[in-house]
Order: C-alpha cells, then structure tokens, then sequence
C-alpha cells in the first residue's frame, strides 16, 4: 500500500467514517442529475424518494456509478482488493413533505398529530443487512448538496467498535428506515455526533456498525443521494427467520471471488 492509501485506511478503522471525498466532476455530476431527474418525471418524488432499489441492474447510467474508478480506489483501499456490490438505493429528502410508502411497522397518526417530515433515526445498518465474515461498507454520493438544513449525515465516530446495538420500534412519525427501527437514544452518544456535510459529487463511507442518522430536511433544498454497499467476497449471508433476505443484485465489482457465497456475474 502506499502511504496515503494506508492513511486511508487507518482513518477509516479508527473512525469508522470518511466524507467529503471527490467523485464526480462537472460533467457526470451533470448527466447524473439529469438522468434522476428523468425518473422523478417517470415515477413521482413520492417513488424517488426511497424506492429506487437496486436500479443498477435496470439503467446503465447507475451501473457506472456503482463502479466509478474514483469510488472503487477508496472502497479497494478499506476493503482490500476483492469486492463485490451488494445493493444499492436513491434516497431524496423533498423540500415538502413527501411521505414514504405505508409500512404496517410505521406509527399511524392518531389524528391530532401532524406527520413529521421524513428523517433517518439513529441505527446501524449491520442490523439490517444479515452478512457475517467481513465488513458492510456503505458509500454516499450525494447527487444535492447535503448540508444540515436539508439533512445530512450524522454519525458518531468510532461507534463502529462498540458492537451491535439494541433496535427498538421507533415511536417519531417520519423514520425512513424501512422497519421503522432506532437505537434508544440514551445508548448514543449524541454530544459526540459529527455532522459529514457533502457537495453534490462527493462521497462519504462508513462502516456497517457505524451508529448513524440525519434529520428532516428543513430547507427548500432537495437532498438526493445514491447509497450503495460493498462487502469483500469472504463476507457471506446469514440465514434470519424473522427477516428473510435475498441478495440478487450483487455484482463482483474488483478482484476474483474465490467464496462464492453470493450469486452473480462479474463486470
């Protein structure tokens, strides 16, 4: 490794987190955002804002993103030279309160609360993802600016070392989070919190077990990012009754997969 690679590295071990990193420039920022401005027209905002699942497999123009030089150099540099994309996902906060798609999980307004704007609670997405033998590392490419007015990402730095913690139901209107779940607050410690802020064609990447949020987008801004999450091909899924998961848009994105424990095809 080199020395800027190895500085990489151990920041990202100590800290569980990287922002601000360069990826786009003017011109595929630009047919990025145009591109996603197509589906918005296709699909509606209240579709864009968190359905747009693993559409690598459906648009070219995303599958390059997923396997940008400038992202595959940091994600090689963290997870060693074997990688595999696992998933990936648009996710946009609106300027006005677009709600995410019922979910029997969510809290129902009782009629005398008004619905909150989406927001993203305090949780590790280990919890989510049912993979053991190597880390889950997640990018954020913010295609919007993401500052604190529109809702960007929060974590709270070396939290990836502590373990998983404990989920509970959310009881806040708005979580985006698909199985409406959080940490207690209580277990995190939220004077720590450092906010990543991003210019649209940056990223940020941290760990699986990284403790993470962001708060409802106040501006008249949008907020739109592309997440997409890489294991190295020693990783393999865990079999959990009570959230079955099916991976079937992984593809091996650098190296050789010598494991095979996932189905799929190389680039």
């Amino acid at each position: 490794m080199t020395t800027s690679t190895e500085k990489l590295r151990e920041s990202y071990d100590q800290q569980g987190f990287l922002s601000a990193l360069p990826v786009l420039n003017e011109k595929e920022l630009w047919e990025a955002r145009d591109a996603f401005s197509k589906l918005e027209l296709e699909f509606g905002k209240e579709y864009t804002q968190y359905s747009l699942h693993n559409v690598h497999l459906q648009y070219p123009w995303v599958m390059n993103l997923t396997t940008h030089p400038r992202i595959l150099q940091v994600i090689t540099a963290v997870l060693g030279p074997d990688v595999i994309l696992l998933d990936s996902r648009f996710i946009c906060k609106y300027p006005t309160a677009v709600k995410p798609a019922d979910d029997e999980n969510k809290p129902k307004p009782d009629g005398n609360v008004e619905d909150e704007l989406p927001y993203v609670a305090w949780h590790q997405d280990m919890r989510y993802w049912g993979i053991a033998g190597g880390p889950v590392l997640s990018v954020w490419l913010a295609l919007d600016d993401s500052l604190k007015e529109n809702g960007a990402l929060q974590v709270i730095p070396g939290s990836h070392c502590s373990g998983m913690l404990p989920h509970r139901q959310a009881t806040r209107l708005g979580n985006m989070l698909s199985v409406n779940q959080e940490i207690p607050e209580e277990l995190v410690q939220v004077e720590e919190a450092v906010l990543c802020p991003l210019l649209a064609g940056q990223m940020s990447i941290h760990d699986g077990l990284l403790v993470h949020a962001s708060d409802p987008n106040t501006s008249q801004k949008r907020r739109c990012g592309f997440v997409i999450r890489y294991v190295p091909t020693c990783a393999y899924p865990t079999e959990d009754p009570d959230r079955p998961r099916k991976f079937h848009a992984t593809k091996l994105v650098c190296g050789k997969d010598a494991f095979n424990h996932f189905s799929h095809k190389s680039i």
